[in-house]
């Protein structure tokens, strides 16, 4: 399984990059190949100063060893080798009215001392974070999630869908960080489903990706936007700072595992902004995607 899920992320990240560059333009990936000394490396993937893109990176990383005491801990283990790879993303646009999106998808392996699986699992999701609120495209990213999972399960959407707005919740801010999408964790084989027909989902699910972004992207790049515009862009994207050193579980586990500090925080966007007891002007635009990031939506009845 760690195989074949390993060479899909590969074949998805040239899929990914791809279409990125070309809705962009202009801008093409660097690469970085890197490897960490406890086992594993990875491939970095960035895009910087582009037509469309002010920064991304699309990465996958497969790494192996010791589990780190902190992750022993984490996972009510005693010691373990473990072996994890994924694909995570985060694109932050120019152009405010285009959304920033995130990404990953993962598989986990525990092992004994004899090297046995005792233990396995995938993870992931997508959920896009938009500036400015275009009910349309929340309803397309939406759409496209649960389609991929009605392809499985017609009880997944709306399960992935609340483990996203409750997942991506930043509160110390009590508001979501962005309109949601899927979250999921800890997909482990039961009765019902096999990991087969796990990797199968969680596969569907990264297949929809540039389906559910890409569209999008072709609809806002080209809109006008002030300079007001782009500042509260940056004041959001603070709050999307906030939540992945604060909250994420992704940014804490490639830190407890000595991952690549780059790769790590390349989701952070190169212009954000705090300004002290920032609140948006009634009944602005600005206040009305506030207030949906308050009371998550649910998008398909909407």
């Amino acid at each position: 399984m760690k195989d074949q899920f390993y060479q899909y992320i590969q074949t998805l990240q040239d899929q990914i990059c791809k279409g990125l560059e070309d809705i962009d333009g202009v801008a093409k990936f660097r690469e970085d190949i890197w490897e960490r000394p406890e086992g594993g490396g990875g491939r970095t993937r960035v895009i910087e100063n582009g037509a469309v893109f002010e920064k991304g990176g699309v990465n996958i990383s497969a790494v192996h060893g010791k589990l780190p005491d902190s992750m022993q801990k984490l996972f009510n283990v005693g010691e373990a080798d473990f072996f994890a790879c994924g694909l995570s993303l985060v694109i932050h646009p120019k152009n405010p009215m285009v959304p920033t999106v995130h990404a990953n998808w993962r598989y986990f392996e525990m092992y004994d001392d004899n090297g046995n699986v005792i233990n396995s699992w995938f993870g992931g999701g997508q959920d896009l974070t938009p500036y400015y609120l275009f009910e349309e495209d929340a309803k397309h990213f939406h759409q496209t999630c649960k389609t991929a999972c009605d392809q499985h399960n017609a009880a997944f959407y709306p399960k992935f869908k609340k483990q996203c707005d409750d997942y991506f919740w930043n509160a110390h801010r009590n508001e979501a960080r962005g309109i949601g999408g899927l979250f999921f964790d800890y997909l482990k084989e039961t009765e019902a489903q096999s990991m087969e027909d796990w990797y199968n989902f969680v596969t569907e699910v990264g297949n929809s990706f540039l389906e559910a972004y890409l569209p999008i992207v072709a609809k806002r790049k080209e809109l006008p936007f002030t300079d007001a515009q782009r500042t509260w862009q940056e004041i959001r994207r603070g709050r999307y700072v906030e939540f992945n050193l604060v909250h994420d579980k992704g940014t804490l586990f490639g830190l407890k595992t000595n991952g690549r500090i780059e790769s790590i925080l390349m989701s952070l966007p190169p212009h954000v902004q705090w300004h002290y007891d920032h609140h948006p002007e009634a009944g602005s635009e600005e206040e009305k995607i506030v207030k949906v990031l308050e009371n998550p939506v649910d998008w398909i009845k909407f």
